[in-house]
């Protein structure tokens, strides 16, 4: 080989000019580097004392080339190579040299020690790391830590040696890098310890934990941003360890972890990292943060910290310590429970957006803002006392103020549309006046705050509107849609985009009543159809296709006919556009038009599922990455992140670098010392995004379309099935519910007599063999995920989808034994918070009995208790023998302190006697006190579905003793439901006295119950309680009783109002045929009293 060469071309390879580079690399790795003596070299140029630049090149290239060429070496020089390269590293005076020099090293010693060669090597590094001289100790700990990177299992029977080197050296008084390399080397033999058999090395990190705390306060006092950043990181990877390392420190950690947050004087990154361990603690160890008690102090710091937010606009991507602060608020509000969240929160917001500080009225918004989605219903519950403050901020003469309310409404909206509709008449002239203020205001393009108000103003009516009816909305459609029109030309895309979103969303409320602006807006969306011409373009497209899906539902497909044509032919166009938002629209566009036109969508079926099928069966593994040396076991093979398969890129003589991209080695170190080199690639792919919206639309379609989708059903299922083993959980979720609705779907085009099916097992009537696969399939899709899945959103899908497909389908699904023990053991561990899902990651202590739970941890439990009334509603009778397993934790539950845990299981035992009818006999006892208790109970919810509980109970138990022996104290409590000012109580107290009374007429007294119950008639929240009230009246008008008889010139009002309702569909069909009767035989009575009422008239 010609050296002089060689070395020229590598010397070119730092040349300014990338042609030059790129020819030198061209060369090297044609000519040279598949020769032995290209390492030699390189080795050589390392110890040289050439310019920094280039040695540290020729390290970072030696170190992917010693491992084809380093055994080819002649023995004697790879020796002279291992002590130069020792004495050369301990002797080097930069830094960067010096670790760049110490991964060769470790490179050569994993391949010498894997051959039995330089055994002497770590008791080398171990002297160097306890050696006087402070640079000998540094590069002894640094490359101890890559060693234990490497070849860690070579090191192992020193562990304890090297635990005691290391309890002096995190203390080096001398070097502050010696101190942070420990912390590095300490965070890899923490991952690498056998934490179940090893308890004194355990106890010996353990003892360390707090000085390595001390260590980062150092870095942070010194104002050292590598090594806060790398202290950061050993705490991160720690956290990623068995928690056994960090429980004892733990609460001490986060203290200290709050204190930095909370710091003002200190650098913003430093907060900011501090924030984002704080975010990790409650992500994944939330049992342990809950415990501990500290989501107040927490929330409070954040509130405080939120305040120096400044002026900054809500789509600022830039990472800040108040925004941080925000985000942390957000992930704590859906992970821990609302008192130690969301309680202190609203206790302290009076204060802040009534302070005269503009700052702090707007972090107060925005804190507010940023909790409602992890708690919606406590939110919901204090709704009376938050809209004021609201509204208050609207009024704000700040304008910042007023966007952050703006954006506060918004995200209300976006969680609790119902409830803040009912402020509508307040609300929406509110938000119109902003917008109308910035609009009349504007001064040109560069008008920043206008433009953020009217795009904010703008989204806040797409997020309101949502709420209301399209009663509630009439009153409004002229004035937004005269305003949303002007905006449909403003010259900025994004406010474009907001308005004509709004506008979708308008429609979608408005329903018909829409159809006076539809021609005209469609006619003025047209345009935009068709635009490609930029991204900003495409992204204005893919929002005018939405809004136009969401104006079909709204009008009609008669009224949307001449439309559709040419918009499934754009849609279709923009699948090939290279935008993945368009092409995700397009997608959810097809499901409208699916959902509008149902049998009428046949001409489409086919090239609409050509679409979606090629998309689901799109390979995904086009990316190719370089992971870098610490990859190198996983080189030229694939791997799946976020859902996309990517393929490792070989390490190989390909890997020269220039010289702008020459690699930082102490941000190297930085980043190996996180606990896994995946966790910062949370990688969710535009492929993946598109195939969880794909899969999601094949669910809607086959469900409008079953019967001319049956052909295409086999296909869906073939492709479906494989995405329940994606990684990324949104596809995993929506493959789980498109499965579920397939099986729905085809379980409706069965025969009646197997369609309606007979509750209970062994089944009845044996459904088709294709189906009972289709089920077998299905199930066993479900349960491979559903038993060991740590999503708990997962969790929850397959809960919500098994339950609903219970009811409508019934037994059949859970049908075989093994299915039907599986899904029981599941249930169980998931109503008693033991299921993989509900446990924090990596700990094995038992914080699962912690009493509080977020509201979203109790959505995963709320699902599971949905399952198991869908199981009672397959199984009627025979589920007796189940609840028998689930009656304790149910129970536990209606005693427990959180009201919406006591009023769903109050509920769900409701509805499993409901389904087991007479077979609740024997549990009669066991359920009557609970429920009598918590007919007093302080919340309204729990109360309302304890009446309605008791009266089911005792309408089916046959155990009339224990009944009757009860109905004094039942009557007792029922009376102030009857006189509540609550209406679903009204409703279910109703219920509950008009099922005693068909029970037992004569244990109740109707002369008095009676005349109280025309009071609260008819029923205004729970409909479902008119079945057993009208069917009350009916049997006693069939048996004369007098009572009823003398109390008809008040019945025949109520007949009226309920024969002809507000909202419609307020009577089941059973119902209103009983009432006709009633109607005809009460007419042949006082045929002139009931001919005043047009209503019943029209029945006669």
């Amino acid at each position: 080989m010609d050296t002089q060469k060689f070395l020229g071309l590598f010397e070119e390879v730092l040349a300014p000019d990338t042609n030059r580079v790129k020819a030198a690399t061209a060369t090297l790795r044609a000519d040279y580097y598949a020769l032995p003596e290209s390492l030699t070299i390189l080795l050589q140029l390392l110890l040289s004392d050439q310019p920094s630049p280039l040695r540290q090149l020729a390290a970072t290239q030696a170190r992917s080339l010693v491992p084809k060429h380093w055994k080819k070496l002649p023995n004697e020089q790879k020796a002279n190579f291992r002590q130069q390269l020792l004495q050369g590293t301990l002797q080097e005076e930069e830094q960067i040299i010096r670790h760049a020099a110490s991964r060769v090293i470790v490179s050569i010693a994993r391949i010498d020690l894997e051959n039995g060669e330089w055994q002497d090597i770590i008791d080398i590094l171990l002297r160097a790391a306890n050696n006087a001289d402070p640079r000998h100790r540094e590069v002894g700990t640094f490359l101890l830590f890559t060693s234990l990177e490497s070849i860690g299992d070579n090191v192992m029977p020193r562990f304890h040696e090297m635990l005691q080197i290391f309890a002096k050296t995190i203390r080096d008084p001398q070097n502050a890098a010696v101190r942070i390399n420990t912390m590095l080397a300490l965070s890899r033999l923490a991952i690498i310890m056998d934490t179940d058999n090893d308890e004194e090395s355990l106890k010996m990190i353990q003892a360390l934990i707090p000085q390595m705390v001390v260590v980062l306060k150092q870095a942070v006092d010194e104002g050292d941003d590598d090594r806060i950043t790398q202290s950061f990181e050993v705490f991160q990877t720690l956290l990623g360890c068995d928690s056994s390392v960090l429980n004892p420190s733990f609460g001490d950690v986060v203290q200290f972890m709050i204190t930095l947050a909370a710091e003002k004087s200190l650098d913003e990154d430093a907060r900011t990292q501090a924030l984002s361990f704080l975010m990790q603690c409650v992500r994944y160890r939330k049992l342990k943060m809950q415990s501990l008690k500290v989501g107040e102090q927490l929330t409070l710091k954040c509130l405080e910290i939120s305040t120096e937010i400044g002026d900054s606009v809500a789509d600022d991507e830039d990472v800040t310590t108040p925004r941080s602060a925000l985000g942390l608020l957000d992930e704590m509000a859906s992970t821990l429970p609302p008192s130690q969240v969301v309680v202190p929160l609203l206790h302290n917001l009076g204060r802040y957006v009534t302070s005269p500080d503009p700052n702090r009225r707007q972090a107060g918004i925005m804190a507010l803002g940023m909790c409602v989605e992890g708690a919606p219903d406590f939110i919901n519950t204090q709704m009376h006392e938050v809209f004021p403050l609201v509204m208050r901020l609207l009024e704000d003469p700040e304008v910042k103020v007023r966007r952050a309310a703006l954006e506060g409404v918004m995200r209300i909206a976006e969680e609790l549309p119902e409830e803040l509709g009912k402020e509508h008449q307040t609300l929406i002239p509110a938000v119109v006046k902003h917008l109308d203020m910035a609009m009349k205001s504007l001064a040109g393009p560069e008008d920043k705050e206008n433009m953020n108000i009217i795009r904010t103003s703008t989204n806040c009516i797409d997020s309101v509107v949502e709420g209301l009816d399209s009663d509630d909305i009439k009153p409004y459609l002229s004035a937004l849609m005269s305003r949303l029109n002007r905006l449909f030309q403003h010259p900025d895309f994004k406010i474009k985009g907001a308005a004509i979103g709004a506008t979708g969303q308008v429609a979608a409320s408005a329903k018909t009543a829409f159809l006076p602006f539809f021609e005209d807006t469609m006619d003025a969306l047209s345009e935009y159809v068709q635009i490609k011409d930029s991204p900003e373009e495409l992204d204005l497209r893919s929002a005018t296709c939405d809004a136009m899906g969401n104006m079909a539902l709204a009008v009609g497909g008669k009224a949307f006919q001449r439309y559709v044509r040419p918009l499934m032919q754009a849609t279709e166009e923009g699948l090939h556009l290279d935008h993945p938002k368009l092409k995700e629209t397009s997608y959810l566009f097809w499901a409208m038009m699916a959902k509008v036109y149902e049998g009428e969508f046949k001409p489409f079926l086919e090239g609409v599922l050509k679409a979606l099928f090629e998309c689901l069966e799109t390979e995904e593994s086009e990316l190719e990455v370089d992971l870098g040396d610490e990859a190198e076991d996983l080189a030229g093979k694939e791997i799946t992140i976020g859902g996309k398969k990517i393929k490792v890129a070989a390490l190989s003589d390909d890997d020269i670098i220039s010289a702008t991209e020459i690699e930082d080695l102490d941000d190297e170190a930085a980043d190996a010392g996180s606990d896994d080199d995946w966790n910062d690639m949370d990688i969710v792919t535009a492929v993946a995004q598109e195939k969880e919206i794909a899969v999601e639309v094949l669910g809607d379609v086959l469900t409008h379309t079953t019967h001319d989708y049956i052909p295409f059903m086999e296909k869906t299922i073939e492709v479906v099935v494989p995405l329940l083993e994606h990684s990324y959980e949104g596809v995993q979720k929506a493959a789980i519910s498109t499965l579920f609705r397939a099986y729905a779907a085809v379980w409706g085009l069965q025969p009646d007599e197997i369609k309606d099916y007979t509750p209970g097992l062994p089944l009845q009537n044996q459904p088709s063999p294709q189906i009972t696969q289709l089920g077998g399939i299905v199930m066993t899709g479900a349960i491979a995920i559903w038993q060991e899945e740590e999503d708990r959103a997962t969790v929850t899908e397959i809960n919500r989808s098994l339950a609903e497909t219970l009811k409508l389908t019934g037994p059949a699904l859970i049908a075989d034994q093994g299915t039907f023990k599986t899904v029981c053991e599941i249930l169980l561990s998931i109503i008693t918070k033991t299921h993989p899902c509900q446990k924090d990651f990596g700990d094995e202590e038992d914080l699962g009995l912690l009493e509080e739970t977020s509201e979203y941890d109790w959505l995963t439990i709320d699902s599971a208790l949905d399952v198991l009334i869908g199981m009672a509603v397959a199984l009627g009778g025979t589920f007796a023998e189940l609840w028998k397993m689930y009656e304790k934790p149910i129970l536990k539950f209606v005693s427990g302190s959180d009201s919406k845990e006591r009023s769903t299981s109050v509920g769900v035992i409701a509805e499993c006697i409901k389904a087991m009818k007479n077979s609740v006999t024997p549990f009669t006892t066991s359920l009557l006190k609970p429920l009598l208790h918590r007919m007093s109970d302080e919340d309204s919810e729990t109360k309302s579905n304890a009446a309605y509980a008791i009266g089911l109970l005792q309408q089916n138990s046959t155990n009339d003793q224990e009944i009757l022996k009860s109905f004094p104290a039942i009557l007792g409590k029922l009376e102030p439901l009857l006189n509540t000012d609550e209406a679903r109580c009204k409703d279910n107290a109703a219920g509950c006295v008009s099922r005693m009374i068909m029970r037992h007429p004569a244990k109740v007294p109707t002369a008095q119950v009676l005349p109280a119950l025309m009071d609260i008639l008819p029923l205004r929240d729970d409909f479902d309680e008119n079945e057993p009230v009208y069917d009350m009246i009916v049997k006693l008008y069939s048996e004369n009783d007098k009572i009823i008889m003398s109390l008809t010139p008040r019945i025949l009002p109520i007949l009226a109002e309920v024969t002809a309702p507000k909202p419609a569909n307020q009577l089941k069909d059973e119902t209103k045929e009983k009432i006709a009767q009633l109607v005809k035989y009460l007419a042949g009575k006082y045929p002139q009293e009931v001919r005043n009422y047009e209503a019943l008239g029209a029945l006669m």
